[in-house]
């Protein structure tokens, strides 16, 4: 049973564009991603849409959903009533290449700073050992699709460009979280969280979690276990105390 739906899409280069209103047929199972590749084969040949998998595993069709960061191809029209007018519009944060496409350059530029997988140099591959429970301590953390919905929605990267250069949003603090937790890992995530990625300018107000696809819960087993291994590390005096006469032992 098919029905038409009224949508709203933003159209642009850059910083400039609009919402335009187009009328389309919906069919019984379809996803938003659906309508918007019936919108391109039958009224807007031209508009631009990031997509690949179109099965929730690759992250690439991220948009806003009703002002809501949601992936297209995930976001099925059944949950919106017949008469609902639906507004599609690009990551409100990232900026605008064309249309639905965004810049997100941002994202892979603070990938690069964060510091591969470091194992002791005495260890070769092939001897490393883990405990059921470390690998599963991690492994939530490693189905994320880099949507970057999450870094989208945090109020440091989207509202405070002065302090962008210096902090690299919840998705790679999750992965310098992760790396910290690996027992195999020698360097020293904690000190690079703080002094580096800007760990201190989140808030954990838990919209990151909210948004994610993969529901991993990015606040509460990642960044906040994080934030408290730092501030043992710095503010508890007998570690202070501790680090003070290991480092003067070793010299």
């Amino acid at each position: 049973m098919s029905y038409k739906a009224k949508f709203k899409v933003w159209r642009g280069e850059g910083g400039e564009g609009k919402l335009e209103d187009f009328t389309v047929e919906v069919n019984e199972g379809e996803v938003v991603l659906d309508i918007i590749h019936r919108l391109q084969a039958t009224q807007a040949p031209d508009l631009a849409v990031r997509w690949n998998c179109k099965a929730g595993k690759c992250g690439s069709c991220s948009m806003e959903i009703n002002g809501k960061p949601r992936l297209g191809c995930m976001t099925r029209m059944s949950t919106f009533s017949e008469d609902e007018t639906i507004t599609v519009t690009p990551m409100r944060t990232f900026p605008v290449i064309k249309d639905l496409v965004t810049d997100v350059s941002f994202n892979y530029q603070k990938a690069r700073e964060v510091p591969s997988f470091t194992p002791p140099a005495d260890v070769r591959p092939g001897e490393y050992r883990m405990k059921q429970v470390d690998v599963e301590r991690s492994q939530e953390f490693r189905k994320c699709i880099e949507c970057f919905m999450c870094n989208n929605v945090c109020h440091v990267i989207r509202d405070h460009e002065e302090n962008k250069a210096n902090f690299s949003g919840p998705r790679f603090l999750m992965r310098i979280a992760e790396l910290d937790m690996h027992p195999y890992d020698v360097a020293d995530r904690q000190e690079a969280a703080q002094s580096e990625h800007g760990l201190g300018y989140c808030n954990i107000t838990k919209c990151c979690t909210e948004v994610c696809p993969e529901h991993i819960k990015i606040t509460d087993n990642a960044l906040i276990p994080m934030k408290e291994r730092v501030v043992d590390r710095k503010y508890d005096p007998l570690v202070w105390l501790g680090n003070k006469i290991f480092r003067r032992a070793k010299s």
